[in-house]
């Protein structure tokens, strides 16, 4: 599609996955005719997971990126207009917002629904990045139930760190989690519920060197800062778990977010600070983080945008009315 230099629009979404695909569904049967721009990771984080076999409706399980296709077109077929692009910065400060859509046109919008999602914290390994998806996680509750069983390994310090160690234990015989300092960073009840658990064992001071494996993970080679030795674990599953960053950067001059750069909205609602500005999925959520949550607060931003601009079509139509009585 040609790309136009300026455009008025009901509905923007900004950014792809399972939230932004399903505030596209909703935003498109309530007729709001709503374009979305994906971003560079089209279809988000679950474009780079293999099995998923948490999300109802499909017993026997899915490919990330074929459950992401699904929804793709679900969308399409309502009537959203997907396009290829990356909104590379925004302007929320007057009556109308607007999206300016790789560096070349804007978009302007009655509703903005952010889906941009959050990218997980890597150690920057190649052999990390190369085993990802094939024994490298960031996340233990999507895939902690393939390894059930399975020696595995959790690198980090923090609550993060032990929640996904904690639940892997309840999984696997051995935990081993990994952790650069003397110390945690996790919470004082976090910590000692990993020192009271037996499955768990902690590795002070260590660094991960290598993850070992040709096609699938295998082991890992660790590095303990102080003395330089290095081991090596036998393990079939590798979580990191050094956090995520959520990709709101762009938006930061006009909407509030915490300090890891998490959008706050407002309670029980989608709605930012901005008017006629809603976030859904990762972007706004660090507790959950799973594409069915993800999804659900996907239709809440499409339910809200549609009263937003219902409420404004009204308001706007009392409006001349009145003019044309006066």
């Amino acid at each position: 599609m040609e790309k136009q230099k300026n455009e008025r629009v009901k509905c923007l979404i900004i950014g792809s996955g399972p939230a932004g695909y399903t505030a596209a569904i909703y935003a498109a049967r309530a007729n709001l005719k709503p374009v979305m721009v994906t971003g560079t990771d089209v279809g988000g984080q679950l474009m780079f997971t293999t099995d998923v076999e948490n999300y109802p409706g499909y017993p026997n399980g899915i490919l990330g990126p074929e459950m992401m296709e699904d929804f793709k077109k679900q969308a399409e077929r309502m009537g959203t207009d997907i396009r290829i692009g990356m909104v590379t910065s925004v302007d929320f400060s007057g009556e109308v917002n607007r999206a300016i859509v790789d560096e070349s046109y804007t978009i302007e919008a009655d509703a903005i629904i952010i889906a941009t999602g959050a990218t997980a914290k890597w150690l920057g390994l190649p052999s990390e990045q190369r085993l990802n998806g094939s024994g490298v996680s960031a996340c233990a509750v999507c895939d902690g139930f393939f390894y059930k069983g399975m020696e595995v390994a959790v690198v980090g310090g923090g609550d993060t760190a032990a929640e996904e160690a904690l639940y892997l234990a309840n999984l696997c015989p051995k935990v081993h989690m990994l952790i650069r300092r003397d110390v945690m960073r996790a919470s004082k009840v976090m910590q000692q519920r990993v020192f009271d658990n037996p499955n768990i064992i902690v590795h002070w001071n260590t660094e991960t060197d290598e993850v070992l494996g040709d096609k699938v993970v295998n082991g890992v080679r660790v590095m303990n800062n102080k003395t330089q030795e290095k081991t090596e674990l036998p393990i079939q599953g590798f979580f990191v778990a050094i956090g995520h960053k959520p990709n709101t950067d762009i938006f930061a001059d006009f909407i509030d977010r915490d300090h890891e750069g998490y959008i706050i909205t407002q309670p029980d609602s989608t709605r930012t600070k901005a008017a006629g500005v809603f976030a859904c999925g990762d972007a706004q959520d660090k507790i959950y983080r799973q594409a069915v949550t993800a999804a659900g607060t996907g239709c809440m931003a499409a339910l809200d945008a549609e009263r937003y601009i219902s409420h404004k079509e009204f308001m706007e139509s009392q409006k001349k009315v009145e003019n044309e009585v006066a």
